[in-house]
């Protein structure tokens, strides 16, 4: 997979790499990888029409069968899984294929996207209507009897509206009444309905037509529309009631009325999940093993001592990363920063904190602070590897990538894919430095991978603090001991040599730059609008996350800020 990285770093030497590290070239009214200038009469560009992600499609129907059948919704979501089950599964999808992928930006459309929809219309309609009690709740009582026009009707503008997410036209009720034959409408008729409402666009796409009045290239979204909007960003689901009720009144439409409901939105319960998944896209390694793989291995059993990984350890690890961006941008609001830099353990499963060295963490109390620890790069997630060496070289790259958002040139062709083999004789780092200080892989790896991966060699590969390193012959037999060494100029930015320590001068150095917060913006957008983003024409945007992070606004305002820019009310419509 990334084995490559490992061993190269570079398609060029120096020059190839000094170049993909810069800050912009500064000068005029653009914007660059770290400032955003904000122009207002840019044109953003918008996905012509963007798809529901499998996880926003499975929401919406599980809310939409607990709406009109909150009796049976359990039996009938469990009849319609296989159904479910069968829509494609979405990739995570980025500017590089390891790293800080989200599954929002795919937004490839697959023949079985279409057999899907229509599998689960169609089942939805035949549980929904499967028995005289059930077509009753759903449908009303004039279903069960001498069925006419005026109950299809009022069934097709009820229920059309939650399947839709907004109000039916006259024409609207005529097409979609189309597949009841004759009066008195049967059960098959309103299975037949519904399953066709349920294959209108909508069900798949956010389909936004805008403010009619408006002739600009960017218009605003309808209220309807911005419902959605809010909905599916902060809940990845369909709008409840209430925001279908401010869209129907007009006060969604207002200033007031829109902050609102973000501000009711974003402490929904359903947005600390969906959130979630924003911190699990973006800070996914992927670059960790399964931490139980290796069991049974004599060097891995040697360097694991007492510690037993299970099946879910890798999970937990990474999971462990998620809850502390729950804690600071829900439970205790606080800076970017403070997520960052925080030493604190939100371990709940005992394997996790075992390797903190500390009690598990009950989810409400405060958590503790852990040993040697001093911020996100010294989570277990990041310096454990589930190997047998900690592998600074992809530490280095998962920094440089996904948390700073440059660009590493490919590595040669000719380079070997596999990682360099610990030596009996020799640290990791000095292995490191021997394989990639020469040659063509030099300027990479010396100038923005290595330095970064270096910083957090105090940690062994399970992910815990160590002061010596540990070496071993191919049996597994200790035969020496190598010293740490954490220090290294990790040119953060270009040009800057400043000497790092640790982790926690590194993290400060990236604290410090503009580069940390710029990518938080960039990354945190395309997860929003599920596309990339345009660093002029989405200028604005980015540059109101970006002004949120430099002012030390706590996590709970930044998260909400995108929805409150003019880019998230509307779009172009060209």
């Amino acid at each position: 997979m990334l084995g490559a990285l490992l061993v190269g770093g570079c398609a060029a030497a120096l020059g190839a790499c000094t170049g993909s590290i810069g800050d912009g070239d500064g000068g005029g009214p653009k914007s660059t990888p770290t400032h955003f200038v904000c122009d207002a009469a840019a044109v953003p560009d918008a996905l012509p029409l963007r798809r529901l992600s499998r996880t926003q499609y499975t929401n919406t129907v599980s809310d939409l069968v607990g709406a009109v059948a909150p009796a049976d919704a359990q039996a009938i979501l469990s009849s319609i899984g296989p159904a479910l089950a069968s829509l494609p599964t979405d990739i995570p999808t980025g500017p590089d294929k390891h790293y800080a992928g989200f599954t929002s930006l795919d937004q490839a459309l697959q023949q079985g996207h279409a057999d899907g929809i229509y599998s689960v219309g169609a089942a939805i309609g035949k549980e929904l209507t499967s028995t005289p009690a059930r077509l009753g709740q759903v449908v009303g009582a004039c279903a069960t009897g001498a069925s006419d026009q005026a109950c299809l009707t009022a069934f097709v503008k009820s229920f059309g509206a939650r399947a839709l997410r907004r109000p039916l036209t006259d024409e609207d009720v005529a097409f979609y009444s189309k597949p009841a034959v004759a009066v008195p409408y049967k059960a098959a008729d309103y299975a037949d309905v519904i399953a066709l409402l349920l294959n209108a666009p909508e069900a798949l796409f956010f389909v936004e037509h805008g403010d009619p009045a408006s002739t600009a290239a960017v218009a605003p979204l309808g209220p309807y529309e911005l419902a959605s909007r809010i909905s599916y960003h902060f809940w990845q689901t369909s709008p409840d009631a209430e925001l279908l009720e401010k869209a129907r009144t007009g006060e969604l439409a207002t200033e007031a009325g829109y902050a609102a409901e973000v501000e009711r939105a974003y402490h929904d319960p359903r947005t600390r999940q969906a959130l979630a998944t924003f911190f699990a896209e973006w800070l996914g390694n992927t670059t960790l093993d399964p931490l139980d793989a290796r069991i049974g291995t004599p060097t891995y059993d040697a360097i694991r001592g007492n510690f037993t990984p299970g099946p879910d350890t890798r999970q937990h690890y990474l999971d462990e990363v998620v809850d502390a961006a729950r804690y600071y941008s829900f439970d205790k609001p606080a800076s970017f920063d403070t997520f960052f830099t925080s030493g604190k353990s939100f371990a709940k499963t005992a394997d996790v904190a075992q390797i903190y060295g500390v009690s598990p963490w009950d989810g409400s109390s405060d958590p503790v602070d852990a040993p040697g620890r001093v911020g996100l790069l010294t989570r277990p997630a990041f310096v454990a590897t589930g190997s047998i060496d900690s592998r600074p070289i992809m530490k280095g790259v998962f920094i440089r990538k996904a948390m700073l958002c440059d660009d590493i040139a490919p590595p040669p062709g000719n380079v070997g894919a596999n990682p360099p083999a610990p030596s009996p004789n020799a640290s990791t780092r000095q292995v490191v430095e021997d394989l990639t200080n020469t040659g063509i892989c030099a300027g990479c790896h010396q100038v923005q991978i290595n330095p970064l991966g270096f910083a957090t060699e105090n940690f062994d590969p399970l992910g815990r603090l160590r002061t010596e390193e540990v070496l071993f012959d191919d049996k597994g037999n200790a035969v020496g001991m190598a010293p740490i060494d954490t220090k290294s100029v990790p040119k953060v930015t270009t040009g800057d040599t400043t000497e790092s320590t640790g982790a926690a001068d590194l993290e400060k150095l990236m604290v410090e730059s503009p580069k940390l917060h710029a990518c938080f913006a960039r990354q945190y957008f395309r997860y929003t609008f599920a596309r990339m983003e345009d660093l002029d024409k989405d200028g604005c945007g980015l540059s109101d996350v970006q002004k949120a992070l430099d002012g030390g606004a706590d996590l709970a305002v930044v998260l909400r800020s995108l929805a409150l820019t003019p880019g998230f009310r509307n779009r172009n419509f060209q």
